[in-house]
């Protein structure tokens, strides 16, 4: 009986115990659920915005992506039809060559000229224009080489085939063709020679002055001077250098460099590959001729220079490196060496150098030279007098000027 009472009592007590525990368990559970309630609440909204957040992200994205199809899909349809454009014919392909040419020197002299302005460099007057203001247009700029010793030169060269005065303005603004007498100062600025000139220029107006000192041995560094200015000054197609003592058709020069409009980088003249002459004292000595191999060596090709023209890409490239290019004693040699590694078209155009004699025979003949003069004098042999009879025989007459079309 005992034992059974006793076992009664065991079970009610561990009954008692496993009731209590059910309810401490029921009540816990609550309480956790509510503290996982509030920390939810607390908790989670920041994820939910950030979702929201990714979801305008992604639909920002999706309209982007949708913006650049569409771009790529008209872009590529503007560059199947600009190309479709282009390759109607080699005229479009030259032009739009030309077109990246000039942008490329424009871009190029727009860096130089930030350059100068940041080092401090003063910039002529004569070399600003007013940005409202479009520069005209030109065909070539004609710069007719010439010392002070010239006068008589240059009135022959007047009286025959540079248009005086009026003249010569009118062939400016109707042909767009630019005529000066091309000439720096004298180691003594404003001495009796630099007189002369000023005299000389208040009389006719036909002269553009360099900042560059005269001397024979200095016309490289007027050479690229000159274009430098030139460049500067006029927007041309083309720049051409003559000398003083050569007789010359304009109105077959324009007509002659026309031809090339469409060509960026063109270097015409009548060209040659003359010997190296290392011998001191002889005519056209050349100091460095070590630089060009062994003795008996010839130059490289390059135009002549008595008349030769550059087109408007070189004359820019000329004025943007003009202090880091070499000049040789001769300047014909060293504007051939200018254009060295450079995709230049070097035109060989016999027309540019007749002689004095046939001439006339070609103009009779109807193949009108551009340029004469006698190889033995490297010029007209004294042209001063001998101008007016060459211009009579081998002249394109007063009205071809007037007639022309470029």
């Amino acid at each position: 009986m005992s034992m059974k009472h006793h076992h009664r009592g065991g079970v009610e007590l561990s009954a008692s115990k496993s009731f209590v525990s059910k309810k401490w368990t029921f009540l816990l559970c609550i309480g956790f659920f509510c503290a996982g309630t509030l920390f939810s609440d607390r908790m989670w909204p920041e994820p939910e915005a950030n979702a929201v957040s990714r979801e305008a992200s992604d639909e920002r994205l999706h309209l982007v992506s949708e913006d650049c199809d569409s771009s790529k899909k008209s872009l590529k349809l503007e560059t199947k039809d600009s190309l479709g454009e282009v390759y109607k014919t080699p005229d479009a392909i030259k032009t739009l060559d030309k077109t990246i040419s000039n942008l490329e020197m424009e871009l190029a002299a727009a860096r130089a000229a930030q350059e100068s302005i940041m080092n401090g460099s003063p910039v002529s007057d004569d070399f600003k224009l007013p940005e409202t203001v479009t520069r005209r247009k030109y065909l070539m700029v004609v710069g007719v080489n010439t010392a002070f010793s010239s006068r008589k030169r240059r009135d022959s060269v007047r009286a025959t085939w540079m248009p005086p005065g009026e003249d010569r303005k009118k062939l400016e603004e109707e042909k767009g063709i630019v005529m000066r007498f091309v000439i720096g100062h004298s180691a003594t600025p404003g001495g009796i020679l630099d007189r002369a000139i000023q005299a000389e220029e208040s009389k006719h107006g036909d002269f553009l002055r360099l900042d560059h000192v005269e001397g024979y041995l200095e016309l490289s560094a007027k050479t690229k001077s000159y274009f430098t200015t030139a460049f500067a000054l006029w927007d041309a197609d083309f720049y051409v250098k003559v000398d003083d003592d050569v007789h010359v058709n304009i109105a077959t020069l324009g007509a002659e460099l026309a031809r090339y409009r469409m060509k960026p980088r063109v270097y015409i003249g009548c060209m040659k590959s003359g010997p190296v002459l290392a011998q001191k004292g002889v005519r056209y000595h050349e100091p460095e001729y070590w630089k060009f191999g062994e003795e008996g060596n010839k130059y490289f090709r390059h135009a002549t220079g008595q008349l030769y023209a550059i087109s408007r890409e070189l004359a820019s490239y000329i004025s943007i490196n003009q202090n880091v290019l070499h000049k040789y004693v001769n300047e014909d040699v060293s504007l051939g060496s200018w254009f060295l590694g450079l995709d230049v078209e070097h035109v060989d155009d016999r027309r540019l150098c007749c002689g004095t004699t046939d001439c006339e025979w070609k103009a009779q003949a109807g193949n009108m030279c551009v340029a004469s003069f006698d190889w033995s004098c490297s010029g007209i042999c004294r042209s001063a007098d001998r101008m007016k009879d060459v211009h009579r025989r081998c002249g394109e007459g007063p009205n071809a000027l007037l007639a022309a079309s470029f």
